[in-house]
């Protein structure tokens, strides 16, 4: 069994705004409930650290980044789609099937209407 990789996640919040605490929530019980023990979270109020944002290239906020482990990862909004935070920051993918996967790609194939597309 091999070790699990610890996460460096950084989020970056507008002050105390509903977007920015709803998404400190949501990430915090992904954290909790998923990675105990395995993560570093720094939150960044780009209101007050505004050079922060710069350097990293934050346009919008709030926005997660994964640092750790490679590679850089980011989702901008909320974070309340649980399941696309996890994808989207790789965090899920080792739990994916090649049968799940396989058909969710067969599934978005069928809702395609063949006499609209490109031959």
């Amino acid at each position: 069994m091999s070790a699990r990789k610890t996460y460096i996640l950084k989020l970056y919040v507008a002050g105390n705004t509903p977007n920015s605490m709803r998404a400190l929530k949501t990430l915090r019980n992904i954290l909790e409930t998923e990675f105990k023990g395995v993560y570093a979270l720094k939150v960044i109020d780009v209101l007050k650290n505004p050079q922060l944002a710069e350097e990293d290239k934050i346009l919008a906020t709030p926005t997660l980044s994964k640092i750790l482990p490679p590679p850089v990862r980011r989702i901008i909004g909320d974070l309340s789609d649980r399941e696309r935070v996890l994808i989207g920051l790789d965090l899920l993918y080792d739990e994916l099937t090649d049968s799940a996967l396989g058909t969710s790609l067969m599934d978005s194939f069928s809702d395609q209407d063949p006499a609209t597309t490109d031959s």
